[in-house]
């Protein structure tokens, strides 16, 4: 009966280890649990016959088993030693590699993913939120999820329930743009470096947001994701997280808004349900991330991306991109994204700046702001307020896309037309200038910089000032931006000046779209709300509005004034007839792009915060 028992067994065995996707294997009985006395290892009952046959079934067995240890599809959960999970993530570069590290998946394993240890989940935890943080800021990031909005006319633009976490879906929201706008799928492979795209073949035109198909916005969503992940990993890998599958997810804005309880409040909550795999090929990465996106449309979708942008970045890295690591990326006491994190997910690296480079401050110091170019850039009311100074890398992106940062807020500008971005003779000389006297501004932003630097600035730029001009603007010791700038506009081309007699070069006219995705910035400023059980919540309203705006010929103010008086023949003509000027705090933002631009739109002015 036994020998019966053990040929089943090993039928069985022989079986599954053929399977490609086997099921839990069924092992035999230890020989010692048969209460046969006869049947005993070195049992002297034993006979050679039957001490042949046992050990022949053993030795299949075993082997079966192996085969089933080596081509499993999806091994227990159980048989993932904890030895294998990261010691500290991956800092993307370094020559040694930890043991762990090395045995660790690259590119999935199809299982539920690795946990991180207590002491990375520490890590993680205390560097996103820090040492104290309060409940509502968690309430904040763990309700909100990366969703397109349901109103027809912002279809295209992803909708924001919290305050807080809307640097990531600004960042996020830019990226899928250009993808919907300029890198559809059928181009995509077009070469980058020759910029080919073809208008036509793009997803959205300017009358018909609403059209496009759910599919399409989906992935182009993917495609972000994996872009900015990727971006992170040094384009060598991305790391994309997901919560167990115990953590529910909520969908439905109205659930989520109404949501209690928090899934995360601690380091240890964090480590319990936090999962991630490593990928380093893209294709793997996307099929990964379009088989979880229900993952990141959940609840928590917003600080899921967020820690696998960290994780692809690794947590040791980014603490060397900041100047000051000690402090929590996001910021108290309302938190909101930090520019860290804005920058990471725009240029790869958490940098706390937004200038070019790095900035010397003497003594081994520097501040550390954009090293390259980027896809899509980033221009903050506060350059208008003279509290920082945005680079041309950030300024100037690849793709007619911008980031707007507000004091507390982030939204999204952008053009379907890429001629925008085009400089002609003068703004490319104006860009020359500008980057020279900015690479030697060692003021934080400040705009000034020192007689010796001024000299390099005009001897590398071939500015031929007549003497003087040059002892006027160096008379108080230091030279500032603004003051500079208004001499090279008063300067003739032919001594390096950008003065235009003709008064044409320069002048630009063109559309431009402003997205926000936060209800609560509406002029109103959120007071309207729907009726739920158990209260009220801001209707969730995102705004999309568009702007014409026009940019005056680079002269002085004080010949465009006298310029721009329309005469008696031009008053009569509808063609001529200026729209009327408006202001709104945006507009501030763009003549950090276009100098002294002028706006004007159809209804409400656009909101920043």
């Amino acid at each position: 009966m036994a020998d019966h028992q053990e040929d089943e067994d090993l039928k069985l065995a022989l079986q599954m280890s053929m399977q490609y996707n086997p099921p839990e294997p069924k092992r035999s009985k230890p020989i010692e649990e048969t209460g046969s006395g006869s049947q005993l290892r070195g049992s002297s009952g034993e006979s050679p016959e039957a001490k042949s046959r046992r050990l022949q079934r053993e030795i299949m067995a075993a082997a079966a088993e192996k085969r089933m240890m080596v081509f499993p599809k999806s091994p227990p959960a159980q048989a993932k030693p904890r030895a294998l999970a990261l010691a500290s993530p991956i800092a993307v570069g370094n020559e040694a590699v930890k043991i762990g590290e090395a045995m660790r998946s690259c590119d999935g394993d199809g299982s539920s993913g690795n946990e991180l240890s207590p002491e990375e989940s520490n890590q993680l935890f205390t560097m996103v939120f820090g040492n104290e943080v309060s409940k509502s800021v968690l309430a904040q990031w763990t309700n909100q999820g990366i969703r397109f909005s349901p109103d027809p006319e912002t279809t295209i633009g992803l909708v924001q329930h919290e305050g807080g976490p809307c640097g990531v879906l600004a960042a996020l929201q830019a990226f899928v743009l250009k993808y919907l706008l300029y890198v559809p799928d059928d181009i995509g492979k077009a070469s980058p470096s020759l910029g080919v795209w073809t208008l036509s073949n793009r997803h959205v035109s300017s009358n018909s947001f609403s059209s496009v198909p759910e599919d399409v916005k989906t992935r182009a969503l993917v495609r972000s994701m994996c872009e900015i992940l990727f971006m992170c990993g040094n384009n060598n890998r991305a790391v994309i997280a997901s919560f167990s599958n115990s953590e529910k997810s909520i969908i439905n804005p109205k659930d989520e808004a109404m949501a209690s309880g928090l899934p995360i409040e601690s380091a240890s909550d964090l480590q319990k349900i936090l999962r991630f795999e490593t990928f380093t090929t893209k294709s793997n990465a996307l099929s990964k991330l379009e088989g979880t996106i229900t993952a990141f449309q959940s609840r928590m979708g917003a600080l899921l991306f967020l820690i696998s942008a960290l994780l692809s970045r690794g947590l040791d890295t980014v603490q060397t991109d900041r100047d000051d690591p000690n402090l929590p990326l996001v910021t108290a006491p309302f938190g909101h994204a930090s520019q860290e994190i804005v920058n990471m997910l725009l240029c790869g690296e958490a940098v706390p700046n937004v200038f070019d480079g790095r900035m010397d401050l003497g003594g081994g110091m520097f501040l550390k702001g954009i090293s390259k170019n980027v896809e899509v850039g980033f221009l903050t009311l506060l350059e208008s307020l003279n509290f920082c100074k945005v680079g041309q890398n950030l300024k100037c992106p690849k793709w007619p896309i911008w980031v707007i940062g507000s004091e507390s807020h982030y939204t999204v500008l952008f053009a379907l037309d890429p001629s925008v971005q085009e400089e002609n003779e003068l703004e490319l000389r104006e860009a020359q200038i500008r980057r020279a006297f900015d690479a030697r501004d060692q003021s934080g932003g400040g705009g000034f910089i020192s007689v010796e630097a001024f000299h390099q600035v005009i001897q590398e730029t071939n500015i031929r000032l007549p003497t003087d001009k040059l002892n006027d603007i160096c008379a108080t010791g230091f030279i500032v931006w603004s003051e500079l700038w208004q001499v090279i506009l008063e300067l003739d081309r032919n001594l390096g000046g950008i003065k235009d007699s003709t008064g044409m070069m320069g002048k630009k006219v063109f559309d431009i779209y402003h997205f926000n995705g936060i209800a609560k910035s509406d002029i109103n400023g959120g007071g309207q709300a729907m009726a739920v059980e158990g209260g009220t919540v801001p209707m969730q309203r995102p705004r999309l509005t568009k702007l014409n705006v026009s940019v005056p010929p680079k002269w002085t103010p004080e010949e465009y004034m006298s310029c721009a008086m329309p005469t008696s023949s031009e008053k009569d003509s509808e063609v001529n007839q200026p729209k009327p000027v408006q202001h709104a705090p945006l507009v501030d933002c763009i003549r950090t792009r276009w100098s002294r631009a002028t706006c004007s739109w159809i209804g409400d002015p656009p909101s920043i915060v």
